[in-house]
């Protein structure tokens, strides 16, 4: 399947995936990669060298620095991928090079999935 590259790259990984947007900034440990958002689908979960799989984010622009503390931090997800990428996702992958591609059907990706992503084209076996 073809999808929107955000940051170019390639990845490969088995999928985290949320039906929840998720806040990076307060939503995230920077240090453990855990999610922390209390009630949330991944909450307790490592986005640590993961493909993670989510709608959109949500937030403070502060996120895309907690995204790049990930990234230094050895934390950050392999790649990202979005049914809808908005401004504060899309500055931190950026920013701490990650691979992430938008305009995704997400709802066909399961967790654990085998995901490849290679620029524009992302494959996934469930």
């Amino acid at each position: 399947m073809n999808a929107r590259v955000i940051k170019h790259g390639t990845a490969k990984g088995k999928a985290l995936v949320s039906t929840q947007s998720i806040s990076f900034f307060g939503g995230v440990d920077p240090n453990t990669g855990k999610i922390i958002e209390k009630g949330h689908s991944l909450e307790g979960k490592s986005i640590a060298g993961k493909i993670l799989v989510f709608p959109c984010g949500k937030g403070s622009t502060v996120g895309s620095y907690i995204i790049y503390r990930l990234k230094k931090n050895g934390k950050a997800p392999l790649a990202i991928v979005n049914k809808e990428s908005e401004p504060i996702v899309a500055v931190g992958a950026i920013i701490a090079e990650i691979p992430m591609v938008d305009q995704v059907n997400i709802n066909k990706i399961k967790n654990n999935a085998d995901v490849i992503i290679n620029g524009e084209v992302i494959e996934w076996k469930n």
